[in-house]
């Protein structure tokens, strides 16, 4: 507690009076409502600590958010639960009653330019793939780029190695780091029926949120924080902090005093991939059978875009995409992006799926003012970047997210361990304050 020198010669203040001064609205606030901020709620509340956690958005979950707004249904967000052996979300599943399915597949094709490639040049893909992992392996203690991994190497390594990156992580294969990469946890994927953000929503669903209430400041002033939004300023006693680091990143977040130097150090070495996706509602019984439901189609400079057929079983065609491509369809804006997807599309299955479009949706990440990206990426060179945003700030505000997960990096599950690793923390530090 502080007291003035005044206040104390004159003996004006009492103690209880202080208390009462310094007071603040909850315990504990949390900011966003995504997987991370409602596990950090469920556990505070279990420690018999107030809290209120405050969204920004119109809804819960982040971004695990399955979308219904075309009809069938589609994960914008996360569709898989990673590494399922040790994934919270799978014992979540289970005990909400939510099925988990395992992926299966109508065959595959590869396409340049809208052609089947050969499958002589199939089979030289598909051994480069095995040889990169095996590259990699080799290369994984060494913090470099996958680009600068298979640099001076043959020219199906750098596709594969490209392919990796922009369809998994959605960046490109320069701004990658191996090795942050290669401590990724491994495991079986599963997915929730009915998708995943409607398990992450349907798990919420008992967490009071106020939604709508973005926060656009955070001020630490005599060992409490006061949070201000448009809606007015809330205090508490501690805050988790769950944005994604894009958000962080473009200041839309201020924390005043500053951040630490360790955090600013930590933000710098991290970005947010551009993973994207595009669904086309399909009339089926229109557009009729497919050859295979997984294609990919692969432009002369490089630019490549898959597409999914019929996805959980709706009638829906997904195409994914990620990188710089990504960041010039998320600018064009929804329409433009689909239209450009069902004209790639045409290229690979013909003039026919024009007609059977029904509607489409941009799942446009990267230009989402309250995501700023996919999910986070380690900059080469920066592995211990997730590591230090657990670094207390100012010791009443805890980051927590997929960003500061390690091997859980890039995972709703992440995400949840954080949450709870972070409400914890904060639990003992105000048990002992």
């Amino acid at each position: 507690m502080h007291f003035t020198r005044r206040s104390l010669l004159a003996g004006a203040v009492s103690l209880p009076f202080v208390r009462r001064a310094l007071a603040a609205d909850t315990d504990v606030l949390v900011v966003g409502a995504g997987a991370a901020g409602l596990a950090a709620a469920k556990v505070l509340r279990q420690a018999q600590l107030s809290v209120t956690v405050l969204e920004a958005r119109d809804r819960i979950g982040g971004r695990a958010y399955t979308d219904r707004t075309l009809g069938p249904f589609f994960d914008a967000g996360a569709h898989y639960i990673h590494w399922a052996e040790h994934n919270p979300w799978r014992r979540i599943a289970q005990d909400l009653g939510v099925a988990l399915n395992v992926e299966t597949t109508g065959g595959f094709r590869v396409f340049r330019d809208g052609v089947p490639l050969p499958e002589t040049e199939r089979r030289r893909r598909r051994a480069a793939y095995r040889d990169l992992e095996n590259l990699l392996e080799t290369t994984g203690s060494v913090d470099a780029s996958f680009a600068d991994t298979v640099q001076g190497r043959a020219p199906e390594l750098a596709a594969a190695a490209g392919g990796i990156t922009l369809f998994a992580l959605g960046e490109e294969p320069e701004r990658v780091s191996v090795q942050d990469y290669d401590q990724l946890w491994s495991g079986d994927d599963f997915i929730p029926a009915g998708g995943y953000g409607a398990l992450v929503a349907l798990y919420g669903a008992d967490v009071p949120v106020r939604l709508n209430v973005p926060v656009t400041e955070l001020r630490l002033d005599q060992g409490r924080v006061a949070a201000l939004t448009p809606q007015g300023t809330l205090t508490a006693r501690a805050v988790i902090v769950t944005v994604p680091v894009g958000v962080l990143q473009a200041g839309a977040l201020r924390f005043v005093p500053g951040l630490p130097h360790e955090t600013v150090a930590a933000l710098s070495g991290l970005h947010m991939g551009a993973l994207t996706k595009i669904a086309l509602h399909i009339d089926r019984a229109q557009f009729g059978a497919v050859e295979a439901t997984d294609l990919t189609d692969i432009r002369a400079d490089g630019e490549a875009m898959s597409f999914e057929f019929w996805p959980d079983g709706q009638d829906i065609a997904l195409a994914y995409f990620g990188g710089d491509y990504a960041r010039e369809l998320c600018a064009a804006g929804e329409r433009a992006a689909a239209d450009y997807a069902v004209e790639r599309l045409s290229t690979m299955v013909g003039g026919r799926i024009r007609s059977a479009v029904k509607g489409g949706r941009l799942a446009g990440w990267w230009s989402d003012p309250y995501a700023r990206g996919s999910y986070s990426i380690a900059k080469p060179g920066h592995l211990a970047a997730r590591q230090a945003l657990r670094i207390p700030i100012g010791e009443r505000i805890w980051l927590a997210g997929e960003a500061s997960a390690g091997g859980g990096a890039m995972t709703v599950g992440g995400a949840f361990l954080e949450g709870e690793r972070a409400a914890r923390e904060a639990a003992l530090f105000l048990q002992r304050s």
